[in-house]
């Protein structure tokens, strides 16, 4: 059995974190100062990795390759699956013309105002599909959405990642929150009201700072109503729902309530639209008979499949666990000192069969033609290809990180500033979530060193852990996933560097935000902590 390293560099603490951190810093170079593809970056940092892990780590040759198609395999299935089937849904909303319908629906009932479509389509709508789907489903359909409206590309993919944050940690229906009681055996119940007392406050911060970034402080003066009203009713539901109802359905919740509590008030609030802010005429768009209903079939489907497909738990039927050849339990973690499980959960009706299904009813429903559907499924492969290779070799990354204790060095490196930890902590989340671009996967490699470093300096491993998942969703909007796959559906593909330089920034900042309410909580307001 392999033993991992956490100081392979000198025997100390701080050269290895060093070196444990060029292959991420090789990403984020070739990414977002040399403007690389997606593609390119990963691969690049996957090979500095493989170096490292063989030559640093002294990880054999052969468990390395192994973790690697460990990671690819799971970025493969269930991840990319989930986005194969929302990109061929998004197809066939396309091709049946619901699509051009619900874009047409948006430009006559919302105010002809940039920022209020901003807000509706890239917030609410965006959350919603977030808390059914996830895994970068949202920035493709948004951002396509916003584009139809006459939103640049690069503009539509940039705030609509920055949107993406708020519905993360209770994203695929409460996967992230399931993960982590999981990894830290503590409960998810608890776990969930924890996160449920720190993304609202980000939840109702962040229409103003996305609105305040696209268009400065005279964006946000003339429509701040709606702005308190989108986030307001996003973060009280999140909070409601969190604490009270479960954890499950909070995206979905909060979403609607947004999505509806907005909706009902630009149609009530007396607006004088600003000129500089105008959307495109609404006769640019294509007249569609019966837009309202047409527009919204798929979504309404989509939505309702997967909740009654998560509510009759359809995704365990068929259900079996493989555990990895030649690397399961042959690497041992120092840090947890435990065995490190190498396990493959196939799911024939995984949550993206759920999508599939969801695309042929509304395919029936819309009555798309066979050679519509055949053609709506080339179109789909030909988006799939560059988002999948980027996935499979940025997970790969990540595991091979994992399993050759790269990522262990990482994580205690963080966790030996001692008081400042908690500060610090929303970090360790981050960093999990840009390598994996999924807030499920950042959970199960950060979310019990959490634990870990929280009762080793005395912290609340509950707070702690919770921060975790807090901290995973301000890095989704620099995952090279998750903008890889954004891009998909408009002629972005090629210009991630340049999204990730103007996401950049901001997840770092709002990252830092979080980390100061970690500090407020675990000093100043204990009390409030779940137990």
């Amino acid at each position: 059995m392999f033993h991992q390293q956490v100081t392979p560099v000198a025997g100390a603490l701080l050269p290895s974190f060093l070196v444990a951190a060029l292959p991420i810093a090789t990403v984020l170079l070739l990414l977002g100062v040399l403007r690389r593809p997606a593609w390119q970056a990963s691969l690049a940092g996957l090979a500095v990795a493989l170096l490292l892990a063989v030559m640093v780590w002294r990880l054999p040759t052969g468990l390395a390759l192994n973790s690697v198609a460990a990671g690819a395999t799971f970025a493969a299935w269930p991840v990319m699956w989930i986005v194969l089937n929302a990109l061929l849904l998004y197809n066939v909303a396309v091709a049946s013309g619901s699509f051009a319908a619900f874009s047409a629906w948006m430009v006559r009932h919302l105010p002809n105002d940039r920022r209020v479509a901003l807000i509706v389509i890239g917030f609410s709508f965006g959350c919603l599909l977030e808390g059914v789907a996830g895994f970068g489903t949202p920035i493709a359909i948004t951002s396509a959405l916003l584009v139809t409206l006459g939103f640049p590309a690069v503009e539509a993919i940039v705030f609509t990642l920055m949107f993406n944050t708020a519905p993360v940690a209770f994203g695929a229906l409460g996967s992230p929150i399931i993960t982590l009681g999981a990894v830290t055996q503590l409960h998810d119940v608890a776990l969930g009201a924890m996160v449920g007392r720190q993304l609202p406050l980000i939840a109702l911060l962040l229409p103003f700072y996305v609105i305040a970034v696209y268009g400065g402080v005279r964006a946000v003066r003339g429509v701040w109503p709606v702005l308190l009203v989108a986030g307001g009713s996003f973060a009280t539901m999140q909070f409601v729902s969190s604490n009270f109802l479960g954890y499950a359905l909070t995206d979905v919740l909060s979403s609607l309530a947004s999505l509806i509590c907005t909706l009902v008030f630009v149609k009530l609030w007396r607006f004088a639209p600003d000129p500089a802010f105008a959307l495109r005429p609404a006769e640019d768009l294509p007249a569609a008979a019966g837009a309202g209903l047409k527009g919204w079939l798929p979504w309404i489907v989509l939505s309702v499949t997967v909740i009654l497909w998560v509510h009759l738990k359809v995704s365990a039927l068929g259900e079996f666990k493989l555990d990895w050849p030649g690397l399961h339990e042959a690497i041992f973690i120092t840090t947890y000192g435990k065995a490190y499980a190498a396990v493959w959960s196939f799911q024939p009706l995984a949550t993206g069969t759920a999508i599939l299904v969801a695309t042929i009813i509304t395919a029936l429903l819309v009555r798309l033609t066979r050679a519509q559907l055949a053609a709506a499924a080339r179109q789909t492969l030909r988006q799939i290809r560059l988002p999948l290779a980027t996935t499979m070799t940025i997970v790969g990354l990540a595991y091979l990180m994992n399993y050759s204790g790269m990522a262990y060095t990482l994580g205690v490196g963080v966790a030996s500033v001692g008081p400042l930890f908690p500060l610090l902590s929303a970090f360790l989340g981050w960093l999990a979530v840009f390598l994996s671009g999924s807030d499920t996967s950042g959970n199960a490699l950060f979310g019990n060193l959490q634990v870990v470093a929280a009762r080793q300096l005395d912290l609340d491993p509950v707070l702690m852990a919770a921060t975790n998942a807090s901290g995973g969703v301000l890095g989704k909007m620099i995952s090279p996933q998750n903008i890889a796959t954004g891009t998909s559906t408009t002629d972005c593909r090629g210009h991630e560097g340049t999204i990730l330089a103007r996401t950049f920034k901001h997840s770092v900042a709002l990252t830092l935000l979080l980390g100061v309410i970690v500090m407020v909580q675990q000093h100043l307001l204990p009390g409030l902590i779940p137990g």
